[in-house]
């Protein structure tokens, strides 16, 4: 069974052949649409720490509740979680 598998496999491979890479028609529009989301991404991550460290010291000077310690973990876990798929999809890009 594993030969008649072999031998198959053999010449259905054989009859492929290796074509040309070749763009498609809207790839470079799709790529600057990738480039404004990774920059729209990055200045979110941005604003939302930067938002919660003044939360964070406007509670701390008022003497209300924290809440907003949440809000920074939130805000670095995003900024992970976008880091992470940026990476990614630098990979899967190039």
């Amino acid at each position: 069974m594993t030969t008649l598998l072999s031998a198959f496999h053999d010449t259905v491979l054989a009859q492929i052949s290796n074509p040309t890479p070749e763009t498609p028609p809207v790839a470079d529009k799709l790529m600057k649409l990738v480039r404004y989301f990774t920059w729209f991404v990055l200045l979110s991550g941005i604003l939302g720490i930067t938002y919660a460290g003044g939360r964070f010291a406007w509670e701390k000077w008022s003497g209300g509740g924290l809440a907003s310690p949440k809000m920074v973990a939130g805000a670095m876990i995003g900024g992970i979680i976008a880091t992470s798929a940026g990476t990614i999809m630098n990979a899967a890009i190039s």
